[in-house]
């Protein structure tokens, strides 16, 4: 297996939670998609980034069955570890911004992965789901607080490949902010929390707080 480190990417204000993240830091001794593919069905993380170039923030992402050309929580979490002004995706170019110890990148929608963004009508129903099978990739949401723009969500990926849940959805919560056209705060999954909100130039920014280290076990930081 090669060497990798795991971040936790968007944490909660505490530092728990957060969805893990798988790292390869010399992508380039893995040269080959299929190689790349493998590394990241293996580790078994929703997603998993390898680092091509860490100057100039060239990155490639991986979920265990899938390449994504751009995906919201590698992002954010290559932009904390490699501490570049920008990343290179297989979308495009990804601005970085850090503000209040948060690390925020911004994106085109369009680059986004599709997403079934659904809406129940209350925190409640979107708490009571049970995962569906697979098929469609689901974010499930509600207001918490419209007039505050908080939200409540839930992500289903769907793909059949041992993910049955994501904890965090930076590309999910980037759509949600440009369909609103403002800014949003998101708790996720077990209490983790993401920021998201358009900018003038057409851009969606996504961001959270990054922590270094795999959740702890059940009883600890990050156990629901």
């Amino acid at each position: 297996m090669t060497g990798h480190e795991v971040l936790r990417v968007f944490c909660g204000p505490g530092g728990e939670h957060g969805n893990e993240l798988g790292v390869v830091r010399d992508g380039a001794s893995v040269p080959h998609r299929r190689d790349r593919q493998r590394i990241a069905r293996e580790l078994a993380f929703g997603e998993t980034v390898f680092i091509d170039d860490p100057e100039r923030g060239e990155i490639d992402i991986y979920t265990p069955s899938v390449r994504l050309p751009f995906a919201g929580h590698p992002c954010v979490g290559a932009a904390w570890l490699l501490g570049v002004d920008r990343l290179v995706t297989a979308a495009g170019a990804v601005g970085v911004r850090r503000e209040d110890g948060l690390t925020r990148i911004a994106a085109r929608p369009e680059w986004a992965p599709g997403r079934t963004l659904r809406q129940y009508g209350s925190v409640a129903e979107v708490e009571a789901l049970e995962v569906p099978p697979p098929g469609e990739w689901i974010y499930a949401w509600a207001w918490q607080d419209e007039a505050a723009g908080t939200v409540r969500a839930r992500a289903f990926p769907g793909r059949g490949d041992g993910i049955d849940e994501d904890e965090a959805t930076g590309a999910a919560a980037l759509l949600l902010a440009a369909r609103f056209g403002r800014a949003l705060t998101v708790t996720q999954g077990r209490g983790s929390r993401l920021l998201a909100g358009p900018r003038p130039d057409g851009l969606v920014e996504v961001g959270g707080l990054v922590v270094a280290g795999a959740a702890q076990p059940a009883g600890g930081v990050g156990s629901a």
